[in-house]
């Protein structure tokens, strides 16, 4: 058996450093001020390029905030799916996933809350939004893994209940009221919410 491993060529590794640097360049300056504070222009001078090449890979400044938040979402969820590993009880399975998607949410609150927004309001056909909601079900799978092991619920039940849960820990998020809360307050928040629908 075979398997293709061909190198990548020039033109491939050129369009990865390119993402990358766009990557990081908008990661660092959305980190700094916010992503309403930040031009495109700041973003493709900071990433070495022209802002014709920035667009060809995001086209507005929503779809690079979900190309940075993407990423750091995606190692939440692995850190969230290792910790959730080690935990008994479904409460305790159920915050081990989530809590550091919240953390990584809240790195820059109003960054997280357009991210959320962008998810939720844009375009599903959009690359950087299919990746933002992959991410959602994935962490509604892991949460729905963690229900069907700890409790008796069937698999049907633990997804409707993942969704359940899911919905908790994004509005919360969301909520202008939560904004200056702590990531532990809100953590417990979604806790004490989570706990009514668990089944016992």
């Amino acid at each position: 058996m075979t398997t293709d491993a061909r190198p990548m060529g020039r033109r491939e590794r050129n369009k990865l450093d390119k993402l990358e640097r766009i990557t990081a360049a908008a990661g660092e300056l959305f980190a700094e001020r916010g992503v309403d504070d930040v031009t495109t222009q700041e973003i493709a001078d900071r990433a070495d390029i022209g802002t014709g090449t920035l667009f060809l890979y995001a086209k507005t400044k929503g779809e690079l905030l979900l190309l940075v938040q993407n990423s750091m979402y995606e190692a939440a969820l692995e850190e969230g799916r290792a910790a959730a590993a080690e935990t008994t009880g479904a409460l305790d399975g159920v915050l081990a996933v989530l809590r550091p998607v919240v953390a990584c949410n809240r790195k820059q609150i109003e960054n997280g809350r357009t991210y959320l927004r962008e998810m939720v309001f844009g375009d599903p056909e959009e690359p950087r939004h299919a990746e933002a909601l992959a991410l959602t079900s994935q962490t509604q799978d892991l949460v729905a893994d963690v229900i069907e092991r700890e409790t008796a619920a069937t698999t049907d039940t633990a997804r409707t209940l993942a969704q359940v849960v899911s919905a908790i820990m994004f509005t919360t998020m969301a909520a202008s009221i939560n904004a200056s809360l702590s990531d532990d307050d809100l953590v417990e928040q979604v806790r004490a919410q989570v706990r009514a629908v668990l089944p016992a």
